[in-house]
Order: structure tokens, then C-alpha cells, then sequence
């Protein structure tokens, strides 16, 4: 079956800098939208970013643009990450998603990688 394994949470101090990566396993066809959630203690899940399947069309949260980017590389249908500046209201556990990707068994909708934590200190 096909699975989101995600990479790169840790923990960094305030203004330091983390790249997330997502990657994508099994037979894959396509993918359409891949995107990062977080979501921190007490807080809804937010979506932080989203990049379709062509590379230049980018969404980014208020509270990251300028700070973040996200990329993907549709050869080795991996999405990630860069995060700089990174802020302690960063902190939150990451997780990437796929709106829908085709499989040799056929399509597939809304799948989430497992999550890694991101900590920012002070």
C-alpha cells in the first residue's frame, strides 16, 4: 500500500533552520496537491502550505510565507519543506498530505503522513 513517511523534525533554537521531507512509497502514477499540516498542543490543525503538481503553484499560511517553501520533486515524488527563521510558535507536530495520487490498483484520496515533531526554543 502506498504511505507518506516523513523526515526531519527535531529540535532547533529560535531563527534556526529545519527541512521536512515527505516521501511518497509504492507504485505510483501521479500525484496531485501535497501539502503540510502542523498542529500544536491545544490548537486545530492548520495547513501551512501546498504545492501542486506543477512546482510553481504555491500556497503558503499568513504566519509562514516569507519564512517557509515548499517544494516537490515529482521524479522521486517527494515534497518538502525548508523552514528558516524557524519561531517557538513553530512548534507543532508536521504532517504532510496528498489530496489524491493513482496507483497501478487506481486512485487514491486523502492520505497523511505519520508526523514528526517540530520544536522551536527560545
Amino acid at each position: 500500500q502506498v504511505q507518506l513517511v516523513e523526515s526531519g523534525g527535531g529540535l532547533v533554537q529560535a531563527g534556526g533552520s529545519l527541512r521536512l521531507t515527505c516521501a511518497a512509497s509504492g507504485s505510483i502514477f501521479t500525484i496531485g496537491v501535497m501539502g503540510w499540516f502542523r498542529q500544536a498542543p491545544g490548537k486545530q490543525r492548520e495547513l501551512v502550505a501546498t504545492v501542486t503538481a506543477n512546482p510553481s503553484d504555491t500556497t503558503y499560511a499568513d504566519s509562514v510565507r516569507d519564512r517557509f517553501t515548499i517544494d516537490r520533486d515529482n521524479g522521486r515524488k517527494t515534497v518538502y519543506l525548508q523552514m528558516n527563521s524557524l519561531k517557538p510558535e513553530d512548534t507543532a507536530v508536521y504532517y504532510c498530505y496528498v489530496d489524491r495520487l493513482t496507483t497501478n490498483r487506481g486512485p487514491q484520496y486523502g492520505l497523511w503522513g505519520q508526523g514528526t515533531q517540530v520544536t522551536v526554543s527560545p
